[in-house]
């Protein structure tokens, strides 16, 4: 950082400089930025003596950028635009305006959106906005208040509080589930249409594991839907189309309600958990920390 202001000898003359190369102006500058004509000519002529060449060729009335102007006025336009950028990302983090959660579509559909409009009840002054992404957001860059991430609890980046261990078991429409009737163990399910989640960037269990965690050799079928998101693979299983994977934090309102029939007794508690995470470096806003124990307290009271 010494040797860049030893170059440039003053960020006021970048300021100064950006502002004549866009308007064109000594003048149009010294307006824009509350200063003097001089002034502006004067940080001009500095910032050209310390780089040693020559930014604009002034005529009566009129300036033009040098092509060593052109090259330092993109990469100042640029700079100053990311810091811009920077500057609008951090004042989110602190903005009292909006919350938002980022999380599966899935968990999003099935089990904040069944539960948000109580909340929106009872906070009408907090601006909850749900966040669908099929990867983990960094909590230390992006202006997201809270996520949720299946994991151990262990990030060193994050704080967090477990939502549901995760707990995996068959669910399928009752119609398919009632006319699987040699299904008695879960050698049997071996047999039947599987739907398979196959996310592109995080890793989700496969049947093949969840086969083998409960005890059982063999390979699953190939065949049968593979989709890159849960909450499809949910609308495929209600649709009639297979077997699926039930998370069962999600699945459970979906089997109470009759959408989906499930086989809790072949349960796999892989020994992680969903969790819901904040940053470490940025503190919750207080509308944050509201939203924060309210899904806490929905999860502890399901």
């Amino acid at each position: 950082m010494q040797k860049l202001w030893s170059l440039f000898s003053s960020p006021r003359h970048l300021v100064f400089f950006e502002a004549a190369a866009r308007t064109g102006s000594f003048t149009q500058a010294a307006q824009e930025l509350n200063v003097q004509q001089p002034a502006v000519s004067m940080a001009i002529k500095q910032l050209e003596d310390s780089l040693g060449v020559m930014l604009f060729q002034r005529s009566h009335r009129k300036i033009t950028l040098t092509n060593a102007g052109n090259r330092l006025f993109s990469d100042v336009t640029r700079a100053f635009e990311q810091l811009a950028q920077s500057a609008a990302a951090i004042r989110q983090f602190t903005s009292n305006d909006h919350v938002t959660l980022s999380a599966s579509s899935a968990f999003n559909n099935y089990w904040m959106l069944p539960r948000i409009r109580s909340f929106q009840a009872n906070h009408p002054d907090i601006d909850l906005r749900l966040q669908s992404s099929n990867r983990e957001p960094d909590l230390n860059v992006e202006t997201i208040s809270l996520a949720v991430r299946l994991g151990t609890g262990d990030w060193p980046d994050c704080d967090s509080a477990l939502i549901a261990e995760e707990e995996i078991y068959p669910v399928a429409a009752p119609r398919v589930m009632a006319s699987a009737v040699n299904l008695t163990n879960v050698a049997m399910l071996l047999a039947q249409r599987l739907i398979h989640l196959e996310e592109p960037i995080r890793e989700r269990p496969s049947w093949q594991q969840w086969f083998q965690a409960i005890g059982v050799d063999g390979i699953p079928p190939s065949g049968g839907l593979r989709l890159n998101d849960y909450a499809l693979v949910l609308q495929a299983a209600m649709a009639g189309e297979g077997f699926a994977f039930g998370w069962h934090h999600v699945v459970d309102p979906l089997v109470r309600q009759g959408l989906l029939t499930a086989r809790r007794d072949w349960t796999w508690k892989t020994g992680r958990g969903f969790y819901l995470v904040w940053s470490k470096s940025h503190p919750l806003i207080p509308k944050a920390e509201i939203v924060r124990d309210w899904i806490l307290s929905e999860a502890q009271s399901r």
